[in-house]
């Protein structure tokens, strides 16, 4: 009964629950009854008999979506996703590297809403853009001196393991 933590509501199927319940309520079952067959809490039927009284079928209609509106339409999302891979140097910062803080400052010029960095993230995510650091390499990296190095240079400085000695024969428990 009910739905778990974190899964999403399907609202035509609880539409289609509260409509079969009126059914069942038009004729004549009894609350408790309608509340076995169809799977909810008592107390539900009781309230979707109260619309139903009041309003008719059109009161145990689909309501909509749950929740707050979003602040951002769908092509504000895509005025996000553009201006993210314009990069943030285009928003005249230094590095190529986007912080939630530079996200919601991209956020607040593109559409006019302010974000928390916790939401930016969230936002992110629903983007499909993960967190990732860029790999810190010099821009003089050579990588044949490197792989020279690690071939030539670190066999003759790396420790050799001693040749083993004679194994000791001290006590170690006592008796």
């Amino acid at each position: 009964m009910g739905n778990p933590a974190g899964v999403r509501r399907d609202f035509e199927a609880l539409e289609k629950r509260r409509l079969q319940a009126a059914r069942l309520l038009n004729k004549g079952m009894h609350e408790a009854e309608v509340a076995r067959r169809v799977g909810v809490h008592r107390q539900s039927v009781n309230r979707w008999a109260g619309q139903l009284a009041e309003q008719g079928l059109a009161g145990l209609k689909r309501a909509g979506r749950a929740g707050r509106k979003p602040k951002l339409t769908a092509s504000d999302l895509e005025r996000i996703q553009e201006g993210l891979k314009r990069g943030p140097q285009a928003l005249g910062y230094q590095t190529a590297l986007w912080t939630a803080g530079r996200v919601a400052a991209l956020i607040e010029q593109e559409c006019g809403v302010r974000y928390t960095a916790g939401h930016v993230w969230w936002l992110l995510r629903r983007l499909n853009w993960s967190c990732q650091r860029p790999a810190a390499r010099a821009l003089e990296r050579d990588e044949e001196k490197i792989q020279r190095w690690k071939e030539q240079r670190w066999p003759a400085l790396k420790k050799k393991p001693k040749s083993r000695a004679a194994p000791s024969s001290s006590l170690t428990k006592a008796d």
